[in-house]
C-alpha cells in the first residue's frame, strides 16, 4: 500500500518503490541455456533487482535442487545422457516438482515473478512447461517468456565451470580436473538435443555472450522490465569499490547535509584512497607464462571513477590520477554509453580499429547527481540534537520508520532508492572495476542490494569513515571485503553521533561484531585475512603505516527469493567515529 505521510506542510505522498505495476501482475520466466551458460547467475539478478527496487515477489525454481533432492547430489555425466532412460525419467520428476511448486506460488495473491531455473533444452521440454503452466493457470492471466543464453566463447565457459560449477553440491570434494572432465562431458550429453527458442515458441530474450540481443514478441509492463534489465546484464567477472568521501567539515561539527569541503584528517584520508586505486584497484593478478615463469604477476587494467556532484566527494577524488593507457578492448561496444571512457564520436571514426586496442583515461571522474546523499530538507545543517530539540515530532518519526521516513521538504530512502535504480543498471552492465566515491545513504542501498539484504535493513547498515569496500558479484551471491585506510585511533572525535536506533539493529542485534586487532569478529563469515599476492601486500603497507589492512572478508549468499542469507558487515554501534553517519 502507498506510503502517505499526515496531512501538513510534508504531506507529498510516497508511493511505495514497485507499484507501478499491477497487483494482478504475474510473470513466469522460463531460463534456457546449455550448463554453465549464466542461466543461475541471469535469473537471481533479475529475481533481485525486482524485489528490491520494485517490491515484487520474485522467487527462483531450480530444477537442479529438486533433482539433487530426489536422486542425491553427486551424478555422473551418463546420468544426463538423454538416450539413459532412468536418468531422463528422474530429471523428468524434478521438473514437474519444481512446476508444481512454482504454481502453488503463482497463485498467491499480488503481482509475483516466477524464474524456472533448468536447461529447458528442448523444444518438447519446452513446450510441456508452457502448456502445464496455461493449463493449471489459465484464470491468473500469468504470462510467460522464455530468457536463453548462449555462451559459445570457450575461455569464459571454462571460467565459469571452474569458479561456479565445481562449487556447487554436484562435485563438492571432488578432484577439479575430474569434476571439470565430468562437467564437459555432461555439457556434450545436452549439447547433443540442444534445441535453439524460435520466435514461434513465444515472447523471448536471446542473450549471446551477454554482447547480442534478440528480443521477439514482449509486450507488458513486467516483461519490458526484464528484457530491459537482460540488456544492462552480463555473466562476467566484476568488481566495485565503495567509499564514503572523507572527513568534512560537517562532520567535524556533528551537522547532517550541506556541501562543505574536508578536513586535513579528509584531505590525508583522500591521498590514502589515491595510493590505494593506483596500487590495487588499477591492478589484477594474471599469470604471464612468458615473462613471469607462470608466476602470479600484477597486470594493469582500466578502471572507472564515479563520484557525487558535492564538493566533499569531489575532493576525495582530487589526488587520484587520470592516467593514459592502451589496452586492448574485447568489448568496446559495451562501454561507450556510460560515458567515461572513450567518447562515442571517436569510437565511430576509428571503426574496427577500436575493437583491438583503445586509449583509456584512467579513473576519468564522472560526477553523477544521484549519488548525491539523502536530502535532509528543512533539516539540512543540523546537528541531530537540534533536530530533536527544534522538531522532536519529526525525530520521533523518523526514530520508529527510518526506510520511509521523508525528511520535511527533503528526502526518505525510499525516495533515494528509487533515483538509484539507474546507477544500479550501470553497475550491473560495467565490465571495468568502479570506485564509487559516496556517501553513508547511498553506499548503505547500493551495499544492501548487492549483497542480498531487505530493503528495511539498509538504513542501519555500517559504513565506516575510512573504509574501502570491495564487493564482487558471482552466481550465487556476492563476496565483501573490506579495507581500512585510516585508523580511528589517527583521528580526532568528529562529533557526529547518530541517534542510537539508527545504528545497526533488527536481526544483527545481539551478533554486532567487536573489534579485535584489525579482524572484525560476531556471527559474519569472516575470515582471515587471505593469503594471496595482493593481500599480503596489504598487510606489508600496514606494518609501514598509513596503508590499508583487510579488515573483514565476508560472503553473502542470494537466497531462492532473492534475499540474502548471509549478514551485513557490522562495526560497534557506540563508535562515533568510524560510523560518523550522515542520515
Amino acid at each position: 500500500m502507498p506510503h502517505r505521510l499526515p496531512e501538513g506542510e510534508n504531506a507529498t505522498p510516497l508511493e511505495v518503490i514497485g507499484k507501478t505495476s499491477s497487483s494482478s501482475d504475474k510473470l513466469v520466466i522460463i531460463m534456457v541455456g546449455l550448463p554453465a551458460t549464466g542461466k543461475t547467475h541471469i535469473a537471481k539478478r533479475i529475481c533481485r533487482f525486482l524485489s528490491f527496487f520494485h517490491d515484487i515477489n520474485s522467487q527462483i525454481f531450480n530444477v537442479g535442487d529438486y533433482r539433487r533432492k530426489l536422486c542425491g547430489a553427486q551424478q555422473p555425466a551418463e546420468f544426463y545422457d538423454p538416450q539413459n532412460p532412468s536418468g531422463l525419467a528422474a530429471r523428468t520428476m524434478a521438473c514437474d516438482a519444481a512446476l508444481a511448486d512454482l504454481q502453488d506460488y503463482m497463485r498467491q495473491p499480488g503481482a509475483r515473478v516466477a524464474a524456472f531455473d533448468a536447461t529447458n533444452s528442448t523444444k518438447a521440454r519446452r513446450r510441456h512447461c508452457v502448456q502445464t503452466l496455461r493449463q493449471n493457470l489459465s484464470g491468473l492471466n500469468a504470462k510467460v517468456m522464455f530468457v536463453e543464453s548462449i555462451c559459445d566463447e570457450e575461455e569464459l565457459l571454462e571460467e565459469n565451470i571452474r569458479t561456479v560449477k565445481l562449487s556447487t553440491p554436484d562435485y563438492r570434494g571432488m578432484n577439479p580436473e575430474d569434476a571439470v572432465a565430468d562437467f564437459k562431458r555432461r555439457i556434450e550429453n545436452y549439447r547433443s538435443v540442444y534445441e535453439p527458442v524460435e520466435s514461434d515458441e513465444g515472447p523471448s530474450i536471446k542473450i549471446i555472450n551477454s554482447r547480442q540481443f534478440v528480443v521477439t514478441s514482449i509486450r507488458g509492463y513486467l516483461p519490458l522490465k526484464v528484457v530491459h534489465f537482460c540488456m544492462n546484464l552480463h555473466t562476467l567477472p566484476r568488481t566495485f569499490y565503495m567509499t564514503r568521501h572523507g572527513q568534512s567539515e560537517y562532520n567535524l561539527l556533528g551537522k547532517i547535509g550541506g556541501d562543505s569541503g574536508l578536513t586535513p584528517n579528509g584531505i590525508e584520508y583522500a591521498k590514502r584512497l589515491a595510493d590505494f586505486a593506483t596500487e590495487f584497484i588499477s591492478f589484477e593478478t594474471a599469470v604471464n607464462d612468458d615473462d613471469n615463469g607462470g608466476e602470479p604477476k600484477p597486470k594493469p587494467r582500466p578502471a572507472r571513477l564515479w563520484t557525487s556532484t558535492l564538493r566533499r566527494t569531489k575532493e576525495t577524488a582530487q589526488f587520484i590520477p587520470h592516467n593514459k593507457m592502451t589496452w586492448n578492448n574485447q568489448s568496446n561496444n559495451d562501454k561507450s554509453h556510460n560515458g567515461d571512457g572513450k567518447d562515442d564520436k571517436n569510437e565511430e571514426e576509428e571503426g574496427v580499429m577500436m575493437m583491438d586496442v583503445e586509449e583509456w583515461v584512467q579513473f576519468r571522474p564522472m560526477a553523477r547527481r544521484n549519488l548525491d546523499e539523502l536530502y535532509a530538507g528543512t533539516c539540512d545543517g543540523f546537528t541531530y540534537k537540534e533536530i530533536e530539540q527544534y522538531y522532536p515530532d519529526e525525530f520521533a518519526r523518523r526514530q520508529q520508520d527510518k526506510l520511509t521516513y521523508r525528511y520535511p521538504r527533503g528526502e526518505s530512502y525510499m525516495d533515494v532508492t528509487l533515483r538509484l535504480e539507474p546507477l544500479a543498471l550501470d553497475m550491473e552492465r560495467t565490465r571495468e572495476p568502479v570506485l564509487i566515491i559516496g556517501h553513508q545513504g547511498i553506499l548503505r542501498i547500493l551495499y544492501a542490494y548487492f549483497m542480498g539484504l531487505d530493503r528495511k535493513e539498509a538504513p542501519y547498515v555500517s559504513i565506516p569513515l575510512n573504509n574501502v569496500i570491495e564487493l564482487t558479484p558471482h552466481a550465487y551471491g556476492c563476496h565483501e571485503r573490506r579495507y581500512c585506510l585510516m585508523l580511528k585511533e589517527e583521528m580526532l572525535k568528529d562529533g557526529q553521533d547518530e541517534p542510537v536506533t539508527s545504528m545497526p539493529m533488527g536481526n544483527h542485534a545481539g551478533g554486532l561484531n567487536r573489534e579485535k586487532g584489525n579482524v572484525l569478529e560476531g556471527n559474519n563469515n569472516v575470515e582471515n585475512a587471505p593469503s594471496d599476492d595482493r593481500s599480503d601486500k596489504l598487510h606489508e603497507h600496514r606494518r609501514t603505516g598509513s596503508r590499508p589492512s583487510l579488515v573483514l572478508d565476508n560472503e553473502a549468499v542470494i537466497g531462492e527469493q532473492g534475499n540474502g542469507e548471509g549478514a551485513a558487515a557490522q562495526y560497534d554501534s557506540n563508535d562515533p567515529v568510524m560510523n560518523a553517519p550522515s542520515h
